[in-house]
């Protein structure tokens, strides 16, 4: 019953609409041991412990080396294996507050002007391409592009660079992907290599000719004291920023968006600043762009009154958490409105996502621009879901529609 829902959950419907089966799970049970020494976890208060759990780590360098050796030497294995992602304590937490200086709330409310300027240009050339009975792809010209900019000019990329960006960052992503094929690993691979001497060569140079961006500070940091960040961690978390500020943001607007399409009257909730952000936080609970993660059972645990031996390995679905009845009322409703939100779209504990304000505040703002300047906008075809169940997204959203 368990493996035959979670292979359903990895079909072409099930990607589409995985709501149907993360409630049989529920049903079935919310922390539910499978054959292999796997444990699915679906449960919301199930996957907060988890999250937090110390006897459960993320799959670092250690855990490749011994359950999948075959692809831990492969370069998309390690350039996540040698970041803040995948990193465990105390070096996890050592190069995590190195990073966090970029997201402390003061950063996150310097950006704003950027943001706002960035995704107004954005939005604006939309409103361009829509006009006159026109049409245009949501996800190329904003979705995409918007988080690009912003983390490029919060790092201090060259804006000329930023073009070759999304294609490399898709790519090397989808390592993360349980459904990971050999092309795409191959394509992952070249994405690692190609983005690790691309970092390489900017941060020698930031070295020689600093400028008031992250990667000089970064590059500072690691000079002043001694190693602290050796170049390794620090090219591998440069990329890690653009990977998950990029994906995430991404498909946080998209999804957003496919929903307003979908349902015209939300669009009032986006006037609104109060309700913007309600609307944004329904988003993330109601259509996740991160639908799952794994961790591993470093020792012995009970989650959810289950027990779960040392070595198993574990399925965290945050997808599910977010539609779990027994945290929230009729959970299959949109409703910006709804009270306490707390979606697990950027995790929780430890390994909580450092950009997860950051990406809040993009979408925040450029939805609220969106239906201001384009309240006629509506789909020009139909919409395609991207293939992969990590990130739940789309690869194409048409949109045409009257510009204020």
């Amino acid at each position: 019953m368990i493996e035959d829902t979670l292979l359903a959950l990895f079909t072409p419907e099930g990607r589409e609409d995985p709501s149907p089966h993360y409630a049989a799970l529920h049903a079935a049970g919310r922390v539910a041991p499978v054959d292999g020494g796997l444990v699915v976890v679906s449960g919301y208060e199930e996957l907060q412990h988890a999250l937090r759990e110390t006897a459960l780590e993320v799959h670092d360098a250690s855990f490749n080396a011994r359950h999948r050796p075959e692809i831990a030497v492969l370069p998309s294995v390690r350039v996540f294996a040698d970041s803040m992602l995948m990193g465990r304590a105390p070096g996890h937490l050592r190069v995590r507050r190195l990073m966090a200086q970029a997201f402390t709330p003061r950063q996150v409310a310097g950006l704003t002007p950027a943001v706002h300027r960035l995704a107004e240009e954005l939005v604006e050339r939309l409103a361009g391409l829509c006009a006159d009975g026109g049409s245009a792809d949501f996800m190329t010209e904003l979705a995409y592009p918007l988080p690009v900019r912003v983390i490029g000019e919060l790092l201090g990329i060259p804006p000329a660079d930023l073009g070759r960006f999304p294609a490399l960052v898709h790519d090397l992503g989808k390592v993360m992907d349980p459904l990971l094929t050999p092309d795409a690993l191959t394509a992952a691979d070249r994405a690692a290599d190609e983005l690790l001497a691309y970092f390489a060569d900017l941060v020698a140079e930031r070295r020689r000719f600093p400028q008031d961006d992250l990667i000089s500070a970064l590059a500072r940091a690691r000079d002043a004291d001694n190693g602290r960040l050796s170049n390794r961690e620090l090219h591998a978390n440069l990329i890690l920023l653009f990977v998950a500020g990029f994906e995430t943001t991404a498909n946080l607007l998209g999804n957003s968006v496919a929903l307003l399409l979908d349902r015209p009257r939300l669009r009032d909730a986006l006037r609104v600043p109060r309700t913007a952000e309600g609307y944004v936080e329904e988003v993330l609970r109601y259509d996740s762009p991160i639908q799952l993660t794994g961790r591993w059972a470093v020792d012995d645990v009970v989650i959810g009154g289950t027990a779960i031996p040392k070595d198993s390995n574990l399925l965290l679905l945050l997808g599910a958490g977010n539609r779990d009845a027994a945290r929230y009322e009729d959970p299959g409703k949109f409703d910006a409105a709804r009270p306490d939100i707390k979606p697990l779209s950027f995790g929780a504990g430890p390994h909580y996502c450092l950009g997860a304000p950051l990406a809040r505040l993009e979408a925040r703002t450029a939805l609220t621009l969106l239906v201001d300047r384009i309240p006629g906008l509506r789909a020009a075809g139909p919409a395609v879901r991207g293939d992969w169940i990590t990130v739940r997204g789309f690869a194409e959203l048409p949109v045409t529609g009257a510009a204020r």
